[in-house]
């Protein structure tokens, strides 16, 4: 189970990597508005907010999970990109 130390290491390991797809990033903001905020929050964005419908989109994917699923989720998802990359 990863911690809050482990966590912000992934987030940094990740400005290290490079620039990745729409949907890696979306996944990982996604777990990282869970880890931080927890459930989604609002209304989803107008129909002609594309970008802000993904963002929410991937947000409300993680719905329900606890802080540490989702922190364990994105620790998981950065050690992936990182062998990946290796």
């Amino acid at each position: 189970m990863a911690d809050q130390k482990a966590f912000d290491a992934a987030m940094g390991l990740l400005t290290t990597l490079p620039e990745q797809g729409p949907d890696v990033l979306l996944k990982l903001y996604g777990l990282y508005k869970q880890a931080t905020l927890g459930d989604v929050q609002g209304k989803r964005p107008g129909m002609l907010d594309f970008r802000g419908q993904a963002k929410y989109d991937a947000w409300a994917e993680t719905r329900g999970w606890t802080k540490d699923q989702a922190i364990d989720a994105y620790v998981a998802c950065v050690d992936e990109l990182v062998r990946a990359n290796s």
